[in-house]
């Protein structure tokens, strides 16, 4: 039965496909691993009890010759921000702990119907608000690969529940970064779709022109899976596009044969030195554009000059309209409620929001409350959006000249539990290499790119396409997979230390 949590989702749905495996044993073989490391990782917040009977459910329509869908009894685990019917939806707050939703997010209502078995709702910051997952109000995710380690944030725990087998799939959502990043830190493949690919519906919102919900495993191949199940239109979702996807699978079946990378431009931004990445960072991303070359590819230096206000402009825009979306938490309508003898809706709403919001919650309201305020709107919030429009500007002007472009994922590998709680800037700077994507509305792929000499922890490449070529990122980004696990004589995350040594 371990031997299950070891195979990705494409060979354990070959498996259930041919009958060699029923769900029921791959579910429970996820499950027993959960029992057996989560009390160390906390990757999870909620275990889904009704698991295995949606198993079984999954294994009595293949066995009645129905046709089902291509993942269909493949587990999955679920971030915490999608909201679900049959889990508590927590948002990683006490201010909605023990919610309910009437209804499931989009995604993991397609995803349901494709057959997928969650396993449960997995760990994240606070309303989506960090960088390690360590401002979740049911305590930090531990990273599979050092547990005094992060894993990352906010999707902390989707990244760790499948870096340590927990979940061959994971969903979760990425306003600057939180799912690209954890996938940096924990050796897993992680990928923020074109905005407006996949439906925001159900998802507990951040920042709404920000916020994209995306896939989290361990190849390229999986992400494209699980991307095939929950891109597309939905009329709930006014920000979502219409028209329809390429199968990311296919493109990515395509790159793992192909010779997809002779001949292709990789830009380089000349604007993101190396100067503030770890060393075995930065060395590790030289050497996969010294591999991409020697695969044919062209390393073409690009100019993002707007770039270095990334992260200025993302940290008025995020808190101004988290500020806006989190004062539905007032304690009237739903979720976690103060009493307050002889006061006022007001008294009860302050004392609400003071009891049930974090420090970091609080810390961005306050932030984005101020730049939205008279007096300040244009200085702050107005010329935020402006610095956005120019780095839209030089992404369309780099991929004017290159077919992708290339950079470090993330500044270091897993930093210390607590060793940035202290220090909101140098947390904010964690995500330097992926809030330009998120401002911009493109797509992103991080996948493992090799370990860091100074620590053996994961370390991953950043690949960006223009908006709606998600297809071009699971190309490239299976190739360079195919030609890294080959020089490597196996995949990155086998080499994880992980509880239990699944191995």
């Amino acid at each position: 039965m371990s031997d299950l949590i070891k195979l990705s989702a494409a060979e354990l749905a070959g498996k259930l496909a041919a009958g060699e495996v029923s769900s029921v044993e791959a579910t429970t073989a996820h499950l027993e691993r959960i029992r057996a490391v989560d009390g160390e990782i906390h990757a999870f917040l909620h275990v889904n009890e009704a698991a295995l009977e949606a198993a079984a459910d999954i294994d009595r329509r293949r066995a009645a010759g129905e046709k089902l869908g291509p993942v269909a009894g493949v587990p999955l685990a679920i971030k915490d921000v999608l909201v679900t019917t049959d889990m508590p939806s927590t948002s990683g707050s006490r201010i909605l702990e023990g919610y309910m939703s009437p209804f499931d997010a989009t995604v993991v209502a397609n995803a349901r119907a494709a057959g997928l078995i969650p396993l449960g709702k997995t760990n994240m910051d606070e309303f989506a608000m960090g960088s390690s997952t360590e401002h979740s109000a049911y305590g930090p995710t531990h990273n599979p690969w050092h547990l005094d380690r992060v894993p990352g944030g906010s999707g902390g725990g989707s990244a760790a529940a499948v870096a340590a087998f927990e979940a061959p799939l994971a969903l979760g959502s990425d306003t600057g970064g939180s799912i690209r990043q954890p996938a940096h830190m924990t050796g897993t493949v992680g990928v923020k779709p074109t905005y407006g690919g996949v439906s925001r519906y159900g998802a507990i919102a951040l920042a709404s022109s920000l916020d994209q919900v995306g896939p989290v495993t361990r190849t390229v191949l999986d992400a494209g899976l699980l991307h095939d199940v929950i891109a597309g239109h939905d009329v709930r979702d006014s920000t979502s596009l219409v028209e329809a996807w390429p199968s990311f699978a296919d493109a990515a079946r395509e790159g793992a044969r192909g010779d997809v990378l002779k001949g292709l431009r990789v830009g380089v931004v000349r604007e993101l030195p190396e100067a503030g990445f770890q060393p075995g960072v930065a060395s590790s991303f030289r050497n996969a554009l010294n591999k991409l070359e020697q695969l044919g590819a062209e390393i073409v230096e690009v100019s993002a000059p707007h770039f270095e206000h990334g992260v200025a402009a993302y940290y008025l825009i995020l808190p101004a309209e988290a500020s806006s979306n989190l004062a539905k938490f007032d304690s009237v309508r739903f979720g976690m409620r103060v009493d307050v003898p002889g006061g006022t809706v007001e008294d009860v709403m302050a004392a609400t929001r003071d009891a049930g919001f974090g420090d970091e919650v609080k810390r961005r309201i306050i932030l984005g409350t101020y730049a939205l305020s008279a007096g300040y709107y244009d200085a702050y919030y107005g010329s935020a959006q402006k610095v956005r429009t120019l780095i839209q500007q030089d992404f369309d002007a780099a991929f004017s000249s290159v077919d992708v472009i290339a950079t470090p994922t993330a500044p270091t590998t897993a930093f210390r539990l607590g060793e940035q709680l202290e220090d909101p800037l140098q947390m904010y700077l964690n995500d330097v290499a992926t809030i330009p994507a998120n401002l911009a509305g493109i797509p992103g792929i991080s996948i493992p790119s090799g370990l860091a000499e100074e620590d053996g922890l994961p370390v991953g490449i950043q690949f960006l396409a223009p908006a709606r070529e998600d297809a071009r990122l699971y190309r490239v980004g299976a190739a360079m997979e195919a030609a890294l696990v080959a020089e490597w004589g196996g995949p990155l995350w086998d080499r994880a230390p992980v509880l239990g040594g699944a191995r």
